[in-house]
């Protein structure tokens, strides 16, 4: 039973132990303690904010990133659209281009035909003034007495022209 009721001084001892202990450990281990704790609660505090300013950057970050985004989109359509527009100038300069050269394709080919079409007249004409001399060669040539047999033979001699 001495276990359940200390003795005085058993008491007494016990407590100054302990307050001298609690002295001890206060002054060398609580004080260390608590300022690891104190550093610790800092250096939570400043990852929080520091993770804080990092989220409002990041979401900063993807604003602007959104915003280039949206600019690079629209620079490609103006892009895209100036492509266009260059493609559809070229196309009607190069139709143009073609209608002037055909046009002048056709009038090099009509005044072809022109030039064509007087030589071959002018042979013509010299074929028949030379068929006409020809003609009248032939009926001066022959010495007719009689108009009736000189018309005969210059049909006769049509005729054979005519064959020819």
């Amino acid at each position: 039973m001495s276990l359940l009721t200390p003795d005085l001084g058993l008491f007494v001892w016990n407590v100054i132990i302990f307050l001298l202990l609690l002295i001890i450990l206060r002054s060398l281990a609580w004080k260390p303690i608590l300022k690891s704790l104190k550093e610790r609660e800092t250096g939570i505090a400043d990852s929080l904010a520091s993770a804080e300013k990092i989220k409002l950057e990041m979401a900063q970050m993807k604003s602007e990133n959104e915003a280039l985004l949206a600019k690079a989109r629209e620079e490609r359509a103006q892009l895209l659209k100036e492509a266009r527009d260059t493609k559809d100038k070229m196309i009607n300069e190069a139709k143009e281009q073609a209608k002037v050269e055909a046009g002048k394709i056709i009038a090099d080919a009509q005044a072809a035909i022109e030039t064509q079409k007087m030589a071959a007249i002018t042979d013509i004409k010299n074929q028949v003034g030379a068929l006409v001399v020809e003609v009248a060669e032939k009926v001066l040539r022959r010495e007719l007495a009689d108009k009736s047999q000189q018309e005969s033979y210059i049909r006769q001699l049509s005729n054979e022209v005519k064959l020819n």
